[in-house]
């Protein structure tokens, strides 16, 4: 979404784009599919950055006036509410950070206050584009919040929703989530992603852009330190004045080596996940499942690190879709379950352990998730799953990372004079994160 939002910015000032995409739809990482009659959504629980009433330098109102939208384009609907769910503590909050603040008050007595002076942190922060930041998001959070069980359920949401490294995050990134989630909220659109995706394309379309589906990069060709073109797949050349990757920075220089920055020692992410879709029979909230989305830790101890396993069912995210304030009740009704999963077990797995693998633990998944939420299971009428190979296949992304590389290029700018970096690995996260990459990117490098 990140190129797609930077080709709709470009095309709007009259740059001749092409984007490229390998495959049969766009999206990347949030994309769609159909499977047993069922639209499926990949990767969107949510739309974070929720503050329609918010001020004009908000994340969300910046990004619509510079992709000149509105609010009311994207159809969005605010959460009801979400949990955190810990062995000896759970937190509720809403898209109101009041709620936050009053929970954790009463869950861990003192914590108020300093919770109210993490967000002033975190807001001073994006005031100075965080500038500044501390390296280590635990170390961050623990500045402000003296109560250890408290920094690790605010840890699991944000870690969960956009860390490339294992166990921690970089602070300014932490900061940008924590504003995103906890101060701003969670919105969904109706119909899932697809909308969003197709008004994108319409905008660029419309202002003249160029799409190519099916059109895989081979390499990009580099003379005297500049990108000369681009050759794809299928061996033809496109000239170009410049290339703007969304394709994350370890596989942008699988296809241009001299993209590698020289300071810095990029390596490929290892944080991957599987995701069961459950539909089910009825409207969840029926089954005593009311919560927007739930993140969940059967250990004090918050553990974010590839699985020893081929999943690690000890947390994940609970996400039902169905649960926001929509005027109408949507028709299909489902329980979306997220995992920490070791990419090599999937993408080794032969057809045979692969089918295998995903009912196995799908079923050890929903063992600890019915712990956590009431059971839901019996009315389960169809079921889905993708993995670390479908992210891998869809996304191009090494190891199904989802987050990309722990090493992040926040200006964009490769070696290479006119390569440029969007998306995850410039920096910024989820659905609006990496629409803002785009047109940021776009902005500074190319406008």
């Amino acid at each position: 979404m990140s190129g797609l939002s930077a080709g709709v910015r470009l095309a709007h000032f009259g740059k001749k784009v092409v984007i490229l995409e390998r495959h049969y739809r766009v999206g990347g990482l949030n994309s769609f599919y159909r499977s047993g009659g069922y639209d499926l959504d990949v990767g969107l629980h949510a739309v974070t950055n929720y503050s329609p009433d918010g001020p004009k330098s908000a994340p969300m109102a910046r990004l619509l006036r510079r992709l000149r939208m509105t609010m009311s384009d994207l159809e969005l609907y605010p959460q009801k509410v979400s949990r955190i769910v810990f062995p000896d503590a759970t937190l509720e909050f809403t898209n109101d950070f009041n709620h936050l603040a009053n929970q954790a008050g009463k869950v861990f007595p003192g914590q108020e206050e300093n919770l109210r002076k993490l967000k002033d942190e975190v807001y001073r922060l994006y005031a100075n584009n965080f500038s500044g930041a501390p390296k280590s998001a635990r170390q961050f959070a623990s500045s402000f919040i003296t109560a250890p069980d408290l920094v690790e359920m605010l840890m699991c949401p944000v870690m969960f929703y956009g860390s490339a490294w294992e166990n921690d995050m970089e602070g300014g990134q932490f900061a940008l989530l924590f504003m995103s989630l906890y101060c701003e909220g969670f919105a969904r659109p109706k119909n899932g992603i697809r909308p969003i995706l197709d008004l994108l394309v319409e905008r660029y379309k419309n202002s003249g852009g160029e799409m190519r589906l099916r059109s895989g990069v081979q390499r990009i060709e580099v003379l005297k330190g500049k990108a000369a073109c681009v050759v794809l797949d299928n061996g033809d050349t496109i000239e170009c004045e410049a290339v703007l990757s969304s394709a994350g920075l370890m596989e942008t220089i699988e296809i241009c080596p001299e993209a590698r920055p020289p300071d810095l020692a990029p390596e490929a992410g290892s944080m991957s996940f599987v995701e069961s879709i459950n539909i089910i029979d009825r409207p969840a909230d029926e089954l005593g499942l009311d919560a927007s989305i739930t993140f969940f830790s059967a250990n004090r101890k918050f553990r974010y690190r590839r699985s020893d396993l081929p999943v690690d069912v000890q947390s994940g995210v609970i996400c039902v879709p169905g649960n926001f304030c929509y005027d109408e009740p949507p028709d299909t009704h489902m329980v979306r379950i997220t995992n920490i999963a070791d990419p090599k077990f999937w993408e080794g797995a032969d057809k045979a352990g692969y089918e295998k693998g995903k009912v196995e633990w799908r079923d050890k998944s929903l063992e600890v998730v019915e712990t956590i939420v009431p059971k839901f299971v019996d009315n389960v009428t169809y079921f889905d799953m993708f993995t670390p190979r479908t992210i891998k296949k869809f996304t191009g992304h090494i190891n199904g990372a989802v987050y990309g590389s722990p090493t992040k290029l926040g200006d964009g700018q490769t070696p290479v004079e006119n390569v440029f970096i969007c998306g995850t690995d410039q920096g910024y996260l989820g659905v609006v994160g990496s629409m803002i990459s785009g047109v940021e990117i776009a902005n500074q490098r190319l406008l």
